[in-house]
């Protein structure tokens, strides 16, 4: 089992940047596919984006791709999301999610795969 806490979020204009990091405790992040997820005010819960175990592949939402970068550390057993040329609709709720389940070399990008969750931090993109 792991316990996930993520870090980072708060208020940034549109076209500013944040890092988000995920620290992960309780077992080695290097067991796991991790993921980042976001949730809007009634909307559902989506992939941002999501890394394989070793680092190796990578996955992206569309509305993010050339803006977001996901990277791991597992020997500190971190998972970081840079958030470049942020817009307001990037405005959510963001997660840390672990997948136990994924091979080696991929990675899901339904929420429903995921055996563990942070408790988000709030990003907040004004116009």
């Amino acid at each position: 089992q792991v316990q996930l806490v993520e870090s980072g979020g708060g208020l940034v204009q549109a076209g500013g940047s944040l890092r988000l990091s995920c620290a992960a405790s309780g077992r080695s992040t290097s067991t796991y596919a991790m993921g980042w997820f976001r949730q809007a005010p009634g909307k559902e819960r989506e992939l941002v984006a999501a890394i394989s175990r070793s680092g190796g592949n990578t996955r992206y939402a569309d509305s993010v791709k050339g803006r977001f970068t996901i990277s791991r550390d597992n020997a500190k057993n971190t998972v970081d999301l840079q958030m470049n040329s942020l817009k307001p609709e990037d405005t959510a709720v963001y997660y840390c999610a672990a997948d136990r389940s994924s091979p080696s070399w991929g990675s899901s990008p339904f929420p429903r795969d995921y055996d563990y969750w942070g408790q988000g931090t709030q990003v907040t993109v004004s116009s």
